[in-house]
């Protein structure tokens, strides 16, 4: 991993080089972010709900963060926790996506609530 001054100016001048090489990658590969396996995977599901993803989008995202040793309540973790930066109105957009990922039907289980 480089000193995170040459990783900023490289991503600031869109070094085409070093963004190659992180992409070509792939999505699980930690190495370039440093972070570990399940910090990645919860950052990527952070970016997939703060850019209002589809919900298939979520699958990959949290198939890594299970396997790398998240839980469920961690996932679903993930959405509270972004309540004061992303707004209600996102995180509440992304919660059937993420549930239909996690198994869940939430748009079932609030026409049962709502009955």
């Amino acid at each position: 991993m480089d000193d995170p001054g040459i990783t900023l100016r490289k991503l600031a001048i869109h070094d085409d080089a070093y963004i190659e090489s992180v992409l070509a990658r792939g999505l699980r590969d930690t190495a370039p972010s440093g972070l570990d396996g399940k910090m990645l995977a919860m950052v990527r599901i952070s970016a997939l709900a703060a850019v209002g993803a589809a919900p298939t989008a979520y699958m990959g995202a949290i198939e890594s963060a299970l396997e790398a040793g998240a839980t469920e309540q961690d996932v679903v973790g993930v959405l509270t926790a972004l309540l004061p930066t992303l707004g209600p109105d996102r995180v509440t957009a992304a919660a059937p996506g993420l549930g239909l990922a996690l198994g869940y039907d939430v748009d079932e289980a609030l026409e049962r609530y709502s009955e």
